[in-house]
C-alpha cells in the first residue's frame, strides 16, 4: 500500500537512518553536476534544479521549483558505492632475518559498511541487478563487493524529469524502478508517494507519521510515469545479439573510429561496466608491496594485451569491442543486454558519439 510523506518529513526519514547506524548518501550539486555525496540535512539536496543534456553536452539550470529530483542523472552512479574504483586486495611484507628472507602475505579484508543512498534512479538499479549477476552470482563471489552490497540501503526515486539522451523505456529498465529497492519514492510537488520494497524498508516506513496516498496522489505519479516514458532516443526493437555479430565488418565501425577519442568517458560513467585492471604498489625500500585493484576500461592500450602482443590495438576494435560486448555478448553471460538507457556514455562523450544513433546505423531502424 502507497502511502504519503510531506516534504517536511524527509528530515525524519534521514534521522532514522542515521540513528539505525547508516552513512547518508544523496544527490547534491558540484561542480556543475549532480552528484552523490555524504548527505546529513535535506537541505544538502538540489531544490529547483533541472538538467540539459545532449550529445556531448550537460548542464544545470535552476528554477522556482521546491522539487528534489527533477533531474534524470549526473556522470556518477551507485557502483562505486559497491564496486570500488581502487581498492588493495592483499598486501606482502618482506620478513628479513640473518639467513633468510621470508614473504608474508595478508589479504586486505574486506570493508562493511552501512550506506544508504537517497534518490536512486531505475536505472541505476537495473544496473545493480546486473553487477550483483557478476560479482556474487557468479562461480566466484566477490568478497569485497559482497561486504559493500550486504549494507546498502537503497532509496529509489522515480525518475519524472528524463533528459533527452535516456532511453532507459526501449530497455524496459525505466523510468520507475521496479523491484530491488528498500524504498521507493515518487516525487511531487507537495510531498512523495511512497513505498517500501523490502522488510528492512516496511520497518522503517512504520517508524514515520504517514497517510495513505490518496487517489488524487497516485493519479499524479502515474501522469508523471506516462509523461517519463516519452522519450526521443530509443534502441532498435531487435534481436541486436544476433545482428551485431553479423556485422563485424560493417563500415559504421571505421566511420565511428574517426570520432572516437579511445578516452574512455563512456566505460567510467557507465553503471554496468566492470573492467578492471591490477598491479603491485611496491614501497620505495623494498619493505612491502600492496596489490590494488582499479578500474579499467576496454579502451585502453593494455586491456587487451596478451603475452607480448595487443588484441585490439586501434580505436575501431575497441570501440566494437565495447558496443558488442555490451548489447550482444551479455546477452550469453547474463541473459540479457548489459545497457540500461541511462544515456551518461552520450552526454559524456567530449564528441558526441551517440549509442543509438550509432546502433541504428549498424542494425537497421527499429521494427
Amino acid at each position: 500500500m502507497a502511502c504519503y510523506l510531506p516534504r517536511t518529513q524527509l528530515q525524519s526519514l534521514l534521522d532514522i537512518l542515521q540513528q539505525q547506524g547508516y552513512d547518508c548518501i544523496g544527490p547534491q550539486v558540484r561542480d556543475g553536476a549532480i552528484v552523490y555525496e555524504s548527505l546529513n540535512a535535506a537541505s544538502q539536496l538540489p531544490t529547483g534544479v533541472q538538467d540539459q543534456q545532449s550529445p556531448g553536452q550537460y548542464r544545470l539550470i535552476e528554477n522556482d521549483s521546491l522539487r528534489h529530483f527533477s533531474w534524470a542523472n549526473g556522470p556518477q552512479a551507485i557502483k562505486p558505492q559497491v564496486f570500488a574504483p581502487r581498492e588493495t586486495l592483499w598486501r606482502v611484507q618482506q620478513d628479513s632475518h640473518e639467513q633468510t628472507c621470508q614473504l608474508k602475505f595478508e589479504t586486505a579484508a574486506p570493508a562493511s559498511v552501512m550506506i544508504a543512498v537517497l534518490g536512486v534512479r531505475a536505472c541505476d538499479i537495473a544496473a545493480l541487478r546486473l553487477q550483483d549477476q557478476h560479482f556474487l552470482e557468479s562461480e566466484y563471489c566477490d568478497p569485497y563487493y559482497a561486504a559493500r552490497r550486504e549494507g546498502l540501503f537503497l532509496i529509489a526515486v522515480n525518475c519524472s524529469h528524463p533528459a533527452a539522451t535516456c532511453f532507459c523505456h526501449s530497455t524496459g529498465d525505466g523510468p520507475n524502478a521496479s523491484g530491488n529497492f528498500d524504498l521507493c519514492l515518487d516525487e511531487l510537488d507537495e510531498g512523495f508517494v511512497i513505498e517500501a520494497g523490502s522488510d528492512a524498508g516496511q520497518a522503517l516506513l512504520n517508524q514515520l507519521e504517514l497517510k495513505v496516498a490518496t487517489q488524487e496522489h497516485v493519479q499524479q505519479a502515474a501522469q508523471q510515469y506516462q509523461l517519463a516514458i516519452q522519450q526521443q532516443r530509443r534502441l532498435p526493437k531487435k534481436n541486436l545479439r544476433n545482428i551485431l555479430f553479423e556485422q563485424l565488418e560493417h563500415p559504421r565501425w571505421d566511420e565511428i573510429a574517426q570520432r572516437c577519442l579511445s578516452c574512455g568517458n563512456c566505460t567510467a560513467v557507465c553503471p554496468t561496466c566492470f573492467c578492471h585492471s591490477e598491479q603491485e604498489l611496491p614501497s620505495l625500500d623494498g619493505s612491502h608491496s600492496e596489490h590494488v585493484r582499479q578500474w579499467d576500461s576496454c579502451f585502453t592500450l593494455g586491456h587487451s594485451y596478451i603475452h607480448g602482443m595487443t588484441i585490439r590495438e586501434d580505436t575501431r576494435l575497441r570501440y566494437r569491442q565495447w558496443l558488442t560486448h555490451k548489447l550482444a555478448g551479455w546477452h550469453d553471460q547474463y541473459g540479457r543486454s548489459g545497457c540500461v538507457g541511462c544515456g551518461r556514455c552520450i552526454s559524456w562523450c567530449p564528441v558526441g558519439i551517440d549509442l543509438t544513433e550509432e546502433v541504428t546505423a549498424i542494425c537497421g531502424e527499429s521494427d
